[in-house]
């Protein structure tokens, strides 16, 4: 249960985070053709879930409570592109970066799948 509330205490933070980030990158470059506000949040997200990875194998920085709150809570509400970041770096990492590659693939081909097959759904029910 405790897990369950970091996470979701985490998520929540995240996820208004997330919005503002957004926001105010649009605002800054005011460029409705291109969502630079996404852009941003999954390459600080990446950035922060890297940093504090690094810190979590060098020196055992954060308890499980802790990672559950800031990765999957917080990075989690913020961008799970942060999330699908590490993985891919960690699979790059083994002899066999193969598994990397074909991670790549597989999230940016079912997730554009996925979007194409939702909105073609929802366009034959209305």
């Amino acid at each position: 249960m405790v897990g369950l509330l970091l996470v979701g205490t985490g998520g929540f933070v995240g996820s208004v985070a997330r919005y503002l980030v957004s926001v105010w990158v649009h605002g800054i470059l005011d460029s409705p053709w291109f969502p630079y506000g996404t852009l941003v949040v999954n390459a600080t997200g990446s950035f922060v879930i890297g940093f504090l990875a690094g810190l979590v194998e060098a020196r055992e920085l954060f308890s499980l409570q802790a990672r559950l709150f800031l990765f999957v809570g917080i990075l989690g509400g913020y961008t799970t592109f942060s999330s699908f970041a590490l993985e891919t770096f960690n699979l790059a990492r083994n002899p066999q970066a193969v598994w990397a590659v074909m991670n790549i693939a597989a999230q940016l081909l079912l997730g554009l799948m996925a979007v194409w097959l939702g909105h073609v759904l929802a366009r034959a029910v209305c």
